[in-house]
């Protein structure tokens, strides 16, 4: 079997680690244990750039399981768990990935994958998409998934260029995604890794989070929850609105850069915190991103402004201002959950990715029948996630009564 890993000989270490992960995934376990009996993916090819994580491990054996050879790379040069990718390979998954992988080779993992001509691919910010768009336009696919928020901003607009050659199913706008995954999910974990990266009290510290959408409202509410001054930094009228009623200032970057503990970026854009931003930072201010790239941070302008770089712990790195100031940045800019931490917890993975598995059903079940777009999970699969994970939490859910679905039905009984 083909593979590109950092040490086989972690297959055991990573095996309970995909263990523990899966026991806190029972809607996944269940739709995984459907599977194993229907195999509704029996001889289908599917290639996976994601997350090189415990959780993405139990999804890519529930896949399996379902009938599909699977093969994965990483989307992220710093999110692979190395002792996960070995059990992955242990179990005869071929998987490209290794933690701190340079710019080549991340790109040689996502054409290894593409080697093994997959009819659906599973993308994480669209990487795999775009080699298929670019390099590789001529490859045959069926269709696509994609699971973040930045890789479905960068597919509406191949769409809307008409340039989108397969249709490909936006997992990341189902809402037992976003409203969970990006909110709960990045909320806790960005934290996560900000205080395993650097060590810090949040109590006291004046946070800025740059963007208010749902994973930026997760980081905010989080931080506040910690005892942080939360200092939102938006573009857009409504979530600036939003987050001053959730009762955090609300500044221009310039304004906020001036007064912050600790940055958050979570945009989707790029250089959202840039030089004249770094000019009036605070001594030993702490930069950190939430987003999918690493260019929310402009490195490459602190990099020229520093006289000096060194690494002070693991995922923490000192940049020195020729006037003697201090900014430090966690994780390189990159995903600093995933960087500096394991990622989101399983729990609320458990339905992001039973999201993913199900779609993959979809659309294999659909192939040759939706247009080449941006489509979105049918509602009753992403209600059937939800409803499993109800269940497993110990809720139960109220149904309505005859009475009421005709009252909601009819328009003719006023005040």
């Amino acid at each position: 079997m083909n593979h590109d890993i950092t040490d086989p000989g972690l297959a055991d270490t990573g095996r309970l680690r995909i263990e523990w992960s899966g026991r806190r995934m029972s809607v996944l376990a269940t739709i995984r244990d459907r599977f194993r009996e229907s195999r509704p993916l029996e001889g289908r090819t599917i290639g996976a750039c994601m997350h090189v994580t415990a959780e993405t491990a139990n999804l890519v054996l529930a896949l399996r399981d379902a009938g599909a050879s699977v093969s994965l790379c990483a989307s992220n040069p710093l999110s692979t768990q190395d002792d996960v990718a070995a059990a992955l390979v242990a179990e005869g998954i071929p998987v490209f990935a290794r933690r701190g992988e340079d710019s080549t080779t991340f790109y040689e993992h996502i054409n290894a994958v593409l080697d093994t001509e997959p009819e659906v691919v599973f993308d994480d910010g669209a990487d795999m998409v775009t080699v298929l768009h670019t390099e590789r336009a001529s490859q045959p696919v069926i269709g696509g998934l994609e699971e973040t928020t930045t890789g479905v901003i960068r597919l509406r607009a191949m769409a809307s260029d008409g340039v989108l050659r397969f249709p490909v199913v936006a997992v990341n706008d189902s809402d037992t995604k976003h409203l969970f995954d990006n909110r709960h999910g990045t909320g806790q974990s960005s934290l996560d890794g900000l205080m395993r990266a650097a060590n810090i009290l949040f109590a006291g510290k004046t946070v800025v989070v740059v963007g208010f959408g749902d994973c930026g409202t997760g980081v905010a509410q989080r931080a506040a929850g910690l005892g942080a001054d939360v200092v939102v930094v938006e573009v857009d009228p409504v979530r600036a609105v939003a987050a001053a009623m959730e009762g955090h200032r609300v500044m221009t970057m310039v304004d906020a850069a001036a007064v912050g503990d600790v940055f958050v970026t979570a945009t989707g854009n790029i250089h959202v915190i840039r030089d004249e931003h770094f000019a009036v930072m605070k001594t030993d201010a702490i930069l950190s991103n939430a987003g999918h790239f690493d260019v929310e941070i402009d490195l490459v302008a602190l990099n020229a402004l520093a006289s000096e770089i060194r690494r002070l712990r693991d995922n923490l790195d000192e940049y020195l201002m020729p006037d003697g100031r201090r900014i430090l940045v966690a994780a390189e800019g990159r995903l600093v959950n995933l960087g500096a931490a394991e990622g989101h917890p399983a729990d609320v993975m458990d339905m992001s990715f039973s999201d993913q598995a199900l779609a993959a059903e979809w659309l294999f079940a659909n192939s040759g029948q939706l247009a080449n777009e941006v489509h979105i999970l049918p509602k009753e699969l992403d209600h059937e996630v939800a409803r499993l994970k109800l269940e497993s939490i110990g809720g139960g859910l109220e149904q309505l009564t005859p009475e009421q679905v005709k009252y909601l039905a009819s328009w003719g009984q006023g005040t």
